[in-house]
């Protein structure tokens, strides 16, 4: 009989990392798989492993690679690992260069994993739109990348590090990614549940409207990562990709803002327009990061949630917990 194949998810414990945790349990049934998650900052938390207690958690340090001794021994090599970990706060990369290269750039993992006998692993690789300078529309995946602050830098450094040395890697560039709460609720704010939260308090804000991303609905990440998985666990097939992944619609913060109000009829008074170049950030952000996805879904056959559906469903989904 075939061994189950062995995913581990690196940041497990994050927002878009519980959330992969998931799906992979979701498709048990047609791909068993063993599961492993990394956590560093805070101990795993116990919704995580009472809503998936077949988990195995793992404390790891990404900057010196303490704790991956212990995954070969106790779990084994793995098949697939997803990495989700990352310093993504701009401003807090911006104060900490250092500390931001060295959790972002993921040398200890990679070393690791070429350190394994038995390795033959699909790394996945989460990425950022913020590798783009921010001056166009739609960018594509092999226009130059010209990152115009500290995180993008790190993350242009990742790439090209995982690009040297992996043989079969799949990088994912994402944009805002949004979506439902996590099993276990993450601290950081999430986009539309921040939004709705000051509107719903009747709370006027100021929202850039010359500042565009193509905000990605978190499942539509979650597929793209089963999809690569699976493809690779069915066919063995060595790669090396870098895909765009991204929502399909081109949206200002204001319209992301206009998009709530709209849906939760909020008086659209409350939505005050302003420009990026009006409030200091501590951090420079690239205007417009919009991204061409056409050699996502022709690649992966996927169709990505429109901004306003991915809205609506997160904040349907916010109602009902």
């Amino acid at each position: 009989m075939m061994r189950k194949k062995r995913v581990l998810v690196v940041g497990g414990t994050g927002y878009l990392g519980q959330h992969v945790l998931q799906g992979f349990s979701e498709i048990q049934a047609t791909t068993p798989c063993d599961l492993a998650f990394t956590h560093h900052s805070n101990p795993p938390p116990p919704a995580l492993l009472t809503a998936f207690p077949h988990l195995l958690p793992f404390h790891v340090d990404l900057k010196t690679g303490q704790g991956f001794q212990a995954i070969s021994q106790t779990f084994g090599p793995p098949d697939v690992v997803i990495n989700c970990a990352a310093l993504s706060v701009p401003r807090a990369c911006e104060m900490d260069p250092a500390a931001s290269m060295s959790v972002n750039v993921p040398s200890s993992l990679v070393n690791w994993l070429l350190s394994l006998e038995e390795s033959n692993s699909l790394l996945i690789h989460l990425s950022t739109d913020q590798v783009y300078e921010g001056v166009k529309s739609f960018y594509k995946e092999d226009d130059e990348t010209v990152p115009v602050n500290v995180y993008g830098k790190s993350k242009v450094a990742a790439e090209q590090f995982i690009s040297e040395k992996c043989s079969n890697f799949a990088i994912l560039r994402s944009s805002i990614i949004f979506g439902p709460q996590t099993v276990s609720p993450v601290p950081k704010s999430l986009p539309i549940q921040w939004i709705d939260g000051v509107f719903s308090k009747g709370n006027t804000s100021e929202f850039f409207h010359d500042e565009f991303r193509c905000p990605v609905y978190v499942k539509d990440v979650v597929a793209v990562i089963l999809s690569l998985s699976k493809r690779w666990i069915s066919d063995g097939k060595q790669t090396k990709l870098l895909l765009n992944v991204g929502g399909p619609d081109r949206v200002s913060r204001l319209q992301m803002a206009e998009t709530v109000a709209d849906i939760r009829g909020y008086n659209p008074s409350l939505i005050k327009s302003v420009s990026a170049s009006s409030v200091d950030r501590g951090v420079k952000s690239p205007a417009d990061i919009s991204m061409d996805i056409t050699k996502l879904v022709q690649t992966l056959g996927v169709t990505p949630t429109s901004f306003r559906d991915g809205v609506r469903w997160t904040l349907s989904t916010e109602v009902k917990s």
